[in-house]
């Protein structure tokens, strides 16, 4: 579902939990957000999200443990710990209970490597197999990392390389080399906790993780939150191996175009950006990196702590624009 299609269906929900109603819930519908944020007491709040998602892979283990990274990835976006998580499964009767089995294995290895656990689950019978987790984490209610938090004069880090999208796509079409699966798959399997441990130790102003908008979309959606731009470097962007080469191929998955045409005004691109790079900055990813907002002096901190992570750019004063320099 698009993001103007999304904003359409809540609206009512807005109307009806007005934040001045509910004041220990620090993050909710008010503003968008990675995740629902409820304080509990003065040292504690808790923290929930959901996802799940049809296979983006072939490998049912795969599958699940992508599938739970992905889940997990907002709490961590949230600058949390996760605590515990309940499976959410819709699977067909055509298929055997050994791939629900390997489902199953990977999304809970996943979770025990988060140090948390599988508390229990739901399943429906469907034509296609869905997977996924509701998750609770936990974390100091003057911890929490708001997706509209960046200041003018931060930096701006990406924690994992970009092209997930384009590569599952071209997976599905038949046209990808096994070797740059392998490298999209194992980048989708890593967990975000290490970057988001690394924005709590670099006093980190905000984050996001990098899902269904695409990098730009989500940008945008932190930039306009903290009347903000962002001015992103295309030269410094990390790109998984074959991820150009698909996307001009054509192997763009379906919610490229809505994103573009939601986020497209919102995006300035330099002459030097061209259109397959514009698209690709527009394209889904699955179980993404985190982008970082934090002040220039902690930008080492941060690093020695997420090998990972890249300075992309820096935000200046603005209203929402992201100026992706070529």
């Amino acid at each position: 579902m698009g993001p103007g299609d999304l904003a359409q269906a809540i609206a009512p929900l807005r109307k009806l939990f007005k934040p001045e109603d509910y004041p220990e819930l620090l993050v909710g519908l008010a503003k968008a957000d990675d995740a629902a944020v409820y304080q509990i007491n003065d040292q504690q709040a808790i923290i929930n999200t959901t996802d799940f998602f049809p296979p983006v892979v072939d490998d049912p283990y795969d599958f699940g443990a992508i599938a739970a990274a992905n889940a997990m990835s907002d709490i961590y976006a949230m600058g949390g710990q996760v605590l515990f998580a309940i499976n959410l499964v819709a699977f067909p009767d055509s298929l055997g209970m050994d791939v629900l089995s390997e489902i199953l294995r990977g999304g809970a290895e996943k979770v025990a490597e988060a140090g948390a656990v599988i508390a229990g689950g739901h399943s429906v019978n469907d034509k296609e197999p869905k997977y996924g987790l509701a998750v609770t984490g936990i974390i100091h209610p003057d911890n929490v990392k708001p997706k509209g938090g960046a200041h003018p004069g931060d930096v701006l880090l990406l924690t994992k390389p970009l092209g997930v999208g384009v590569v599952t796509t071209a997976l599905k079409n038949g046209i990808t080399d096994e070797a740059d699966v392998a490298t999209a798959v194992a980048s989708m399997k890593t967990l975000n906790k290490a970057a988001a441990e690394a924005a709590q130790l670099a006093n980190a102003h905000s984050l996001t993780d990098i899902t269904g908008f695409g990098l730009i979309g989500h940008a945008h959606e932190m930039a306009h939150l903290a009347k903000v731009d962002f001015h992103i470097q295309l030269e410094a962007l990390p790109w998984l191996p074959g991820a150009l080469r698909y996307g001009a191929a054509g192997a763009f998955p379906g919610g490229m175009g809505r994103n573009l045409d939601y986020f497209g005004p919102w995006a300035q691109f330099g002459p030097g950006v061209s259109q397959l790079v514009q698209d690709m900055l527009m394209t889904p990813e699955t179980s993404g990196g985190l982008l970082v907002a934090l002040p220039a002096d902690q930008v080492d901190i941060f690093m020695a702590h997420c090998e990972t992570a890249v300075p992309i750019g820096h935000v200046t004063t603005g209203t929402g624009f992201i100026h992706i320099q070529g």
